[in-house]
C-alpha cells in the first residue's frame, strides 16, 4: 500500500467528487479513493494490490496493456477532457463511458502514474438525446421544408388555373360590350362586368394571404428608385380617382430605397386602393421623404376617417370601417390583412394616423439607400410602332384554348391583325412569316416553357427589341426576372379587356 504522510492529504482524496487512483509502472493499484470504490462497486481491499485491468472491460484489456507500456516510455500530462470514447467497467460487469487524466508521479527511484477517472453517462446521455432531438428537429425542417415546397407548387397552379377561367370571362365580357347593342343585353353585359371584377378581387385577395401564410413568397431586396414605383401607381390609379371626383397627387421623389420594389408596390396599391375608395370628395396624396437613414412613404386622405376605438381591428381579416355585419360590401376587407403581413414579411414599419371625418395617414418605413436613383425610362430612346389596330400585327401566345380564343376575338373586334401561338417553336415559325408590332404571351406555358424564354427568343430572332405584354399569375417571379425592361409590360390575371386594350395601344404608340 502507498504510505499516506497526511490524514489531511488523505481526507481531502477522499473528498475529490472523481474516482482517483494511483498505479506503478508494472500496472498494480497502490490507492484508490473512496470515490472509486463507490464508482465501481468494489471493497477497498479489493482493489488495493490488484490489476487495473480489473477496472476496465475484457475487450480492451490486450490493447490497455500496450497503451499503459507506451505512456510509461513517453511520461507527460494528460488533462481530463474530451478524446477517445473510453469505457470502464464495475464489479458486476456493467460498463459505462468514462474520461481520465493522468499525471506521472516520481515517489524515490520509484514511478507512479495517479489517475482520476470521472463518470461521463449523463454527459452521453444527454449528447445522444441532443443529437436525437437535433435529428428530429432537422427531420421536422425538411418536412417543413417539403411542405412549404409542396403549398408553393400548389398556390402556383391555384393561381394559374383559377384565374384562367376568369380571363376568359373578362375578356369575353370586353368582346361582347363591343357587339351588342340592345339596351337589355348592354346591361346585362355591365352586370357580368361587376361580378367577374368582384370575383378577381376576391381571388387575388385570398391567394395572395395564401401565399404569404405558407411562405411561398420570399422578400429580394434591392435599391430600387421611389419615384418608379409612384409612376406606376398613377397610371394604374389616375383614372379611377378621376371618375370618383377626386384629385390624385403622386409626388416625384429622387429617394432611393431598398427593399423588395414589387412587394413595397403592392402594399402601397392596397393603401391608395383603400384610400381611394374610402375618400368620398376631396384628394389622395403620396409622398416621399427621408429621415435619417429611413425613407418614409406617405398615403394622405381627406376620406371618412378611423375612428380611434376601431384602428386596433383594420388589420383583421374581413374588417371594414363602418360597414356592418350582413350588409352591402364594397370589396372584402381584406387589403389592409395582406398590407400587414407583406410590411412583417419585409421588416418594414407601418403607422396610422387618422381623424374621424378628416381623413387618414398611413406612414410606411423603409430602409434608405445611398445610391443614386437608376436613369427616368421616360428618357429613354424606343423604336417608333405603327399606331394604326388596322396595320398592327400582333402575335399572341397562350396555351389555354378558352383564354387563346377569348383573346384573340377581343383583339380581332378591336380591329388589330393576329398571329396565334401555343408554344415558343410556333411564336417563332410566326415570327418568321410576318413582322410582328407587338408579342402577348402568358407566362406559363406548357411543358415548362415561360414567356420570358418566349420573349427573349422571339426578340433574338427577329434582331430587335420587340414591344411586348406579359400576362401572369404569378407576377413576383417574372417582375424579378425581366426588371428594367422598358419595352415590356407585365400584368396580372385576370386583366380586364379595357385595361389590355389600353395598354396596347399605349405599347403600340410610344
Amino acid at each position: 500500500m502507498l504510505s499516506m504522510t497526511s490524514d489531511l492529504a488523505r481526507a481531502a482524496l477522499d473528498a475529490a467528487p472523481d474516482a482517483l487512483i494511483v498505479v506503478d509502472a508494472s500496472g498494480i493499484i497502490r490507492y484508490a479513493n473512496r470515490q472509486l470504490t463507490v464508482l465501481f462497486g468494489f471493497e477497498h481491499h479489493e482493489i488495493i494490490g490488484g490489476p487495473i485491468e480489473q477496472l476496465i472491460p475484457e475487450r480492451f484489456r490486450d490493447r490497455h496493456h500496450a497503451h499503459r507500456q507506451h505512456y510509461i516510455e513517453h511520461l507527460r500530462v494528460r488533462p481530463m477532457g474530451p478524446g477517445l470514447v473510453l469505457f470502464a467497467r464495475r464489479k458486476n460487469r456493467s460498463e459505462f463511458p468514462v474520461e481520465i487524466s493522468l499525471s506521472p508521479i516520481q515517489d524515490g527511484e520509484r514511478l507512479l502514474v495517479a489517475t482520476a477517472i470521472r463518470d461521463i453517462t449523463d454527459r452521453k446521455k444527454t449528447e445522444a438525446e441532443l443529437i436525437v432531438a437535433r435529428e428530429a428537429a432537422e427531420g421536422a425542417r425538411e418536412m417543413a421544408d417539403r411542405a412549404n415546397q409542396g403549398k408553393s407548387r400548389f398556390l402556383a397552379t391555384a393561381s394559374h388555373d383559377l384565374r384562367q377561367p376568369l380571363q376568359t370571362l373578362a375578356l369575353l365580357n370586353g368582346t361582347l360590350r363591343r357587339l351588342v347593342e340592345d339596351p337589355d343585353a348592354v346591361q346585362a353585359v355591365e352586370q357580368q362586368e361587376l361580378a367577374i371584377g368582384s370575383m378577381s378581387r376576391l381571388l387575388n385577395a385570398l391567394l395572395d394571404i395564401s401565399k404569404l401564410e405558407s411562405g411561398a413568397i420570399r422578400p429580394d431586396p434591392a435599391d430600387f428608385a421611389v419615384t418608379q414605383v409612384f409612376r406606376e401607381l398613377h397610371q394604374e390609379f389616375a383614372q379611377i380617382a378621376h371618375n370618383k371626383g377626386l384629385l390624385l397627387q403622386i409626388e416625384e421623389s429622387a429617394l432611393v430605397a431598398y427593399s423588395d420594389p414589387s412587394l413595397v408596390e403592392q402594399i402601397l396599391r392596397n393603401l391608395l386602393s383603400n384610400a381611394i375608395k374610402y375618400t368620398r370628395q376631396g384628394s389622395v396624396r403620396v409622398r416621399a421623404s427621408r429621415i435619417d437613414e429611413v425613407v418614409r412613404v406617405e398615403v394622405i386622405d381627406t376620406g371618412i376617417g378611423i375612428p380611434a376605438a376601431q384602428i386596433p381591428y383594420i388589420y383583421d381579416e374581413f374588417y371594414q370601417v363602418g360597414v356592418a355585419a350582413n350588409t352591402t360590401r364594397d370589396g372584402y376587407g381584406l387589403g389592409l390583412s395582406i398590407v400587414l403581413r407583406i410590411v412583417r414579411l419585409l421588416k418594414a414599419r407601418l403607422d396610422v394616423q387618422s381623424e374621424l371625418a378628416r381623413g387618414s395617414t398611413f406612414s410606411l418605413e423603409l430602409p434608405s439607400s445611398a445610391s443614386r436613383p437608376v436613369a427616368d425610362p421616360s428618357h429613354l430612346a424606343v423604336t417608333p410602332a405603327r399606331q394604326s389596330p388596322s396595320e398592327a400585327w400582333i402575335l399572341l401566345v397562350e396555351d389555354d384554348p378558352a383564354v387563346q380564343a377569348a383573346t384573340r376575338m377581343l383583339l380581332k373586334v378591336e380591329g388589330y391583325r393576329v398571329l396565334l401561338a401555343a408554344t415558343q417553336a410556333e411564336a417563332l415559325q410566326r415570327a418568321g412569316d410576318q413582322p410582328i408590332d407587338l408579342l402577348i404571351t402568358d407566362y406559363h406555358l406548357a411543358a415548362g416553357e415561360t414567356g420570358t424564354q418566349v420573349i427573349a427568343e422571339v426578340r433574338k430572332a427577329m434582331g430587335r427589341p420587340l414591344r411586348a405584354i406579359l400576362i401572369t399569375g404569378d407576377t413576383s417571379s417574372a417582375i424579378q426576372e425581366l426588371q428594367g425592361d422598358e419595352l415590356l409590360r407585365i400584368v396580372s390575371k385576370p386583366i380586364q379587356a379595357e385595361e389590355l386594350l389600353a395598354l396596347i395601344a399605349s405599347l403600340l404608340s410610344s
